[in-house]
């Protein structure tokens, strides 16, 4: 990556803690938040079932499930089997769906480059059976940018998504 001119002297200039990567790191720092976030995907719901997927404790998947929620990557559905007490279901919310891309980021690095060129699972179009996967483009849809194509400049202000 190059950076545009008033961003070339990096000892100018620092992200400091406004850097999103970071952050996500810090939201995702452990191994059974990562794994919750797969599981709900994969379309577990249930708190013993991911606790089962998962094959941690019950106290780990309640701390990433409380961390997720209380960052607004899942939330609490109420749900009640006959005869049983009301219990909580746990569903990905917006902002959850959107990390679908970085999801499938790291799935496909890891196929790559850590599973001896085997990949244990494969993405594809629920209506067409085409592969799907991530790359990066331009807006305009642009294919296959490597890091050498991109300048990195200072983003305008934007609106958070909610």
């Amino acid at each position: 990556m190059e950076f545009e001119n008033r961003l070339q002297d990096r000892r100018q200039w620092s992200i400091g803690d406004g850097c999103s990567m970071s952050k996500v790191l810090e939201l995702l720092s452990t191994k059974t938040a990562f794994q919750v976030v797969r599981e709900l995907f994969f379309g577990t719901t249930r708190f013993e079932d991911f606790v089962e997927r998962i094959a941690t404790s019950a106290p780990a998947v309640s701390r990433a499930l409380k961390q997720l929620e209380t960052a607004g990557i899942v939330e609490r559905v109420p749900y009640q089997e006959p005869g049983q007490r009301a219990r909580d279901e746990y569903r990905l919310t917006g902002a959850g769906e959107d990390f679908l891309p970085v999801f499938m980021a790291l799935v496909q690095w890891g196929d790559a480059y850590l599973q001896d060129g085997s990949a244990k699972l494969a993405f594809v179009d629920a209506d067409t059976g085409r592969a799907v996967g991530v790359r990066v483009t331009t807006d305009t849809g642009a294919p296959g940018k490597r890091s050498a194509d991109i300048r990195v400049q200072r983003a305008a202000p934007s609106r958070r998504h909610t």
